[in-house]
């Protein structure tokens, strides 16, 4: 039973990963979330943040790379259900993408 468990975990883990590598390897846009997550990051340390600010950036940071995600599922659903052309497919990404955006703009 417990093996199985721990499998069942792993495995969770594997395919979150996988997904992590798709969007790295297929979103232009994640390399700019990533040099925007470091220079964050290297902002917070040299204005030594409290404790409470950088878990208010880490939550946000955390925000902004699940809305990326959840758009390149959006994306990638949208695709295999209307590989043509479709007003709705078109906005079904645009505004996977504001959201995207919007929690983007937030972080701010």
């Amino acid at each position: 039973m417990q093996r199985a468990f721990l499998r069942a975990r792993w495995l969770s883990f594997r395919y979150a990963f996988a997904g992590i590598a798709y969007v790295f390897r297929t979103q232009r846009n994640a390399w700019i979330h990533s040099l925007a997550t470091l220079l964050t990051v290297a902002m917070g340390i040299w204005l030594k943040l409290s404790p409470t600010g950088w878990a208010v950036l880490l939550i946000t940071i955390a925000a902004v790379w699940s809305a990326e995600c959840f758009n390149t599922a959006v994306e990638a659903t949208i695709d295999l259900l209307s590989p043509q052309h479709h007003p709705l497919a078109k906005i079904a990404k645009d505004t996977a993408a504001a959201g995207v955006l919007f929690a983007a703009i937030g972080s701010v």
